[in-house]
């Protein structure tokens, strides 16, 4: 460590010392900037270092948050900095999640990596809606989390679940959430074009469904799907239960895609043909091998009636608008998207870097696996 990083380690335990809260506040931001220039290059031991000195410094400025503006918003300043970091300091993360204030747990709440699953299923037991909100939002959940999310049974939590694509939810979950959509048409929708709802289960919101709701679920059906709720909601109607057609299987388009790939035909312009032809197996498989992810990764993304998720491969892939346009809706069997809709994913994608979307994917990639 350079003679200028341990002088700002001493000015921590000086800060420390004297008790002074505008000397505390000075130098948790320089500690944090410190540690965000040189985040990559650090080892255990430095980033241990820095965990001690900046939770103790966290711990002084909290005291005085709970009556000052000043020190709230520098603690979400230096939350919001500190999530995306993969190798940020574990014990100030942990800390900064269970502030009670919500704008400076909620950015480790919905992207800090450090935070793991029971720390998460801690949050989910004993905080408030706002914090269940946040982790809810968080990409590839697993099944022991949601469970504890659902467990509080907030309606809002499982309208966010639904809509997250990497949200993993059980089957004891879903029945959670299949029980609260009877009285909620948006949650209805949202978790009838889940493709992991179990069959029965959208059997069951399928009887209780109104009219509205499944003429709605038919229009935002993708269309791996669409076939599958229409047969439901015959079954439904005629008051006959039958089997629904099995999970779509994408080792064929996998090997076409390989292929594809291995002879120098896969390209942008091939990936538009499929989306324009709504193959969906191919579409989502061409799109994994050009941004150099899997299927595993992009079919939830494709599932999802989120838009900004699966902008992320398309900006990684280097897309065009207008590939990326014809891969959004090729995710619905029927229709178009709004043009309010597509205006403003325009828009989230005009913003987005290659850079920023290749990290994101990769990491991803990392929680999926």
């Amino acid at each position: 460590m350079s003679k200028a990083q341990l002088s700002i380690i001493h000015e921590v335990e000086s800060a420390i010392r004297l008790g002074s809260a505008e000397k505390g506040l000075e130098t948790a931001r320089r500690v944090t900037d410190l540690f965000l220039s040189s985040a990559g290059s650090f080892n255990d031991e430095q980033i241990a270092l820095f965990d001690d000195v900046l939770e103790r410094l966290i711990g002084t400025i909290e005291l005085r948050a709970i009556a000052d503006m000043g020190a709230r918003v520098a603690l979400a300043e230096i939350s919001a900095q500190l999530a995306p970091i993969a190798q940020a300091p574990p014990s100030v993360i942990r800390r900064l999640a269970n502030n009670d204030e919500i704008r400076i747990a909620g950015p480790v709440l919905q992207e800090s990596a450090r935070l793991d699953d029971a720390e998460l299923m801690k949050i989910a037991a004993t905080k408030g809606e706002p914090h269940l909100l946040a982790v809810a939002g968080r990409w590839w959940l697993k099944e022991i989390v949601t469970d504890a999310l659902l467990a509080r049974r907030y309606p809002s939590v499982s309208r966010r679940l639904t809509a997250n694509p990497g949200a993993r939810v059980s089957g004891d979950g879903f029945a959670v959430i299949v029980g609260q959509a009877e009285s909620d048409p948006e949650l209805a929708v949202s978790v009838g074009v889940r493709v992991d709802l179990p069959s029965e289960l959208r059997r069951q919101l399928l009887r209780s469904a109104t009219d509205a709701v499944r003429t709605r679920l038919l229009s935002r059906a993708p269309p791996h799907l669409f076939e599958e709720i229409q047969t439901a909601i015959a079954a439904v109607t005629v008051g006959v239960e039958r089997e629904m057609s099995g999970v779509r299987d994408f080792e064929g388009a996998k090997r076409a895609i390989a292929g594809l790939k291995a002879t120098g035909q896969l390209n942008e312009a091939t990936l538009f043909g499929f989306a324009t032809q709504r193959r969906y197996e191919e579409t989502v498989a061409a799109l994994a091998a050009l941004s150099d992810s899997t299927v595993e990764v992009i079919r939830p993304l494709m599932q999802s009636l989120r838009d900004d998720g699966l902008l992320v491969p398309c900006k990684a892939a280097h897309l065009s608008w207008e590939t990326t346009a014809a891969v959004l809706e090729s995710r619905f069997a029927t229709g178009a998207m709004k043009p309010a809709d597509l205006a403003r994913a325009q828009g989230h994608f005009a913003r987005m870097t290659p850079e920023n979307a290749h990290r994101t994917l990769r990491f991803w990639q990392v929680r999926a696996s």
